[in-house]
């Protein structure tokens, strides 16, 4: 009986978790923004054109042996960039598929270790007074694993602070471009 009654709490238990796991939401955004301290087209030029991320990007630390390869174009849609490295790196590749000068970079990223997935990511150039606002935003979905992944890790706060570090980063390297003078 106790042996029966045990096992039935553990069924219980787990087809509570699966329920609270299946209905947790599929879709997931992290979104940061900061003002870069140069002009739309130094900011811009600076992620679109993907051979220049490693003198900002924070991704690029996880890994100084990590091997990158490119192709296709040096900037602009069809730029690609593709990754093998440690644990903490992976593997991946970004495509840029829309390049909208000083205004938007669409990327597809994907992953294909330590996890696969394929998520999209966007830059958005804003004029502001002084400079440019820039908006990283990864959108993307969870499958059922990654959903229980995240009950115990935030991927805002995870990936958020590796925006935060990229974008002053980004900031710090625009402001060391030479300026166009017009």
């Amino acid at each position: 009986m106790f042996v029966t009654t045990i096992a039935i709490v553990i069924l219980v238990l787990l087809v509570a978790a699966i329920i609270v796991i299946a209905t947790r939401p599929a879709a997931f955004r992290v979104e940061r923004s900061a003002q870069i301290n140069a002009p739309p087209e130094i900011a811009f030029s600076l992620v679109n054109d993907l051979h220049q991320w490693s003198r900002w990007s924070p991704f690029e630390k996880l890994d100084l042996n990590m091997k990158k390869t490119f192709d296709g174009p040096d900037s602009g849609p069809g730029a690609i960039s593709a990754w093998s490295g440690n644990n903490k790196a992976g593997e991946g590749r970004m495509t840029i598929l829309e390049s909208k000068p000083d205004e938007l970079i669409s990327i597809k990223l994907e992953f294909f270790r330590p996890f696969v997935c394929v998520n999209h990511v966007t830059f958005a150039f804003v004029p502001v007074p002084d400079g440019t606002r820039v908006s990283w935003i990864m959108d993307g979905n969870n499958n059922f694993v990654a959903k229980a992944f995240h009950l115990f890790m935030d991927m805002d706060e995870m990936i958020g602070k590796q925006f935060d570090e990229g974008l002053a980063n980004l900031n710090a390297v625009a402001q060391k471009e030479p300026t166009k003078i017009t």
